[in-house]
């Protein structure tokens, strides 16, 4: 029996490897998330890598260190800051559904 190979858009192998590059977790463990293979997850994100060292999107030229790194700084804090708001968002329809326990005054 052929086992098929899948084929993923360039738009899901960007958000994979942005899934590592943002958040500071590991290939490992959003291969895992992703269903799909450690190395094809390592290989995305060592091109994402180095496309986004090579051109700065605004101006076509190379970024230098300093806006590298505020760039990788501002990405893990929006990925943080959707990690918050996907919490909130289940804590809020949690406490929704529940409304609290009255309790009789004396």
């Amino acid at each position: 029996m052929a086992i098929s190979k899948r084929k993923f858009t360039l738009e899901f192998k960007v958000d994979a490897a942005h899934r590592v590059i943002d958040s500071g977790r590991s290939v490992r463990e959003v291969a895992q998330e992703l269903s799909i293979e450690r190395s094809t997850l390592s290989r995305w994100v060592r091109d994402e890598r180095r496309r986004a060292e090579a051109i700065d999107t605004a101006t076509g030229l190379p970024l230098e260190t300093a806006e590298r790194n505020e760039l990788n700084r501002l990405r893990r804090e929006i990925a943080e800051l959707q990690k918050d708001n996907a919490f909130l968002g289940k804590a809020a329809a949690y406490f929704a559904q529940t409304p609290p326990k009255r309790r009789d005054s004396l």
